[in-house]
């Protein structure tokens, strides 16, 4: 369903009814913001459209022999420890939100050297008072490839309480994790491990990146491409020289092109994310970062 014209709208529509209106017209868009790239994409869309609590598909856990070897742990640029916290706009409210990104740890999982990567989001002000919402997603991905093992959604949307815990494995090789367990293409990301897996680019040496995104839900191809590698972005944690990468989402080979998601990394060693922006057809989702501790 399309959104609403502006020829529709009441010229005396209060900030409040806007808002109403937008969340419910997100609500109507269905899947499109699950296709998030981050938890960071993921929780700013909570914040619109309350919680479409999905149920993936499990499949059984018969699995191929893996015939390749393990791949070889790469360097990466986060550390454990690192918090990153953002200041999330959307439509005519500054504070919308509040987001912090972490990576808590490196850590076993069922035999797998994984990264442990978090999202913590909480609604503020007056879209607190619409939509109270308390979210947290933790991803567990390998430290070869950062392909996501384990998936967890913790949510707290306007009073309902959900937790749901997703082993994703490749149809092509055997799991060591517990079922159920959903079979995905090879070196498939959650939307958080997918943040992380572009931070893990060298944007200087290449011009574009391609991975699998399952959300928990749905299966996307996430296409991103570097429009400039020093761009300049003031933003509430200070001034930075940074990538400006485009991201385009993909299902069925179909791009939605609805939705339309930019992300600048900083060209200092950590290659932190200082602002995400996302074009929605209920308005623009903004998200600067406002301190990093490592």
């Amino acid at each position: 369903m399309q959104p609403a014209s502006s020829s529709n709208v009441r010229k005396s529509e209060t900030p409040i009814h806007r808002a109403k209106r937008e969340a419910l017209h997100a609500r109507q868009v269905g899947s499109l913001g699950a296709v998030l790239l981050a938890a960071i994409l993921v929780l700013l869309m909570k914040i619109s459209y309350l919680s479409s609590i999905a149920t993936a598909q499990r499949a059984n856990t018969r699995h191929r022999t893996a015939s390749d070897p393990a791949p070889k742990e790469q360097p990466v640029p986060f550390r454990p420890g690192e918090k990153l916290s953002y200041r999330v706009s959307w439509s005519l409210f500054s504070s919308a939100a509040s987001l912090e990104l972490s990576a808590p740890e490196r850590r076993d999982l069922f035999g797998y050297p994984t990264w442990h990567f978090r999202g913590v989001a909480h609604t503020l002000n007056s879209v607190r008072a619409l939509f109270p919402i308390d979210d947290q997603f933790d991803s567990y991905s390998g430290v070869a490839t950062l392909e996501c093992l384990r998936f967890e959604r913790h949510l707290n949307e306007m009073g309902k309480s959900t937790n749901e815990v997703l082993h994703l494995a490749p149809s092509n090789r055997r799991s060591q994790l517990p079922p159920p367990i959903v079979i995905v293409p090879r070196d498939t990301r959650d939307p958080l491990g997918a943040v992380y897996s572009l931070r893990g680019v060298d944007w200087r040496r290449r011009p574009d990146f391609r991975a699998p995104v399952y959300d928990g839900r749905d299966l996307y191809e996430m296409r991103a491409s570097c429009d400039s590698t020093e761009e300049s972005v003031k933003v509430a944690a200070g001034a930075y020289s940074a990538s400006h990468i485009s991201i385009r989402v993909f299902r069925n080979q179909k791009e939605l092109a609805a939705v339309h998601y930019r992300l600048w990394i900083a060209a200092d060693a950590a290659r932190t994310p200082v602002l995400l922006e996302a074009d929605l057809p209920f308005g623009t989702i903004r998200a600067e970062l406002t301190s990093a501790r490592r």
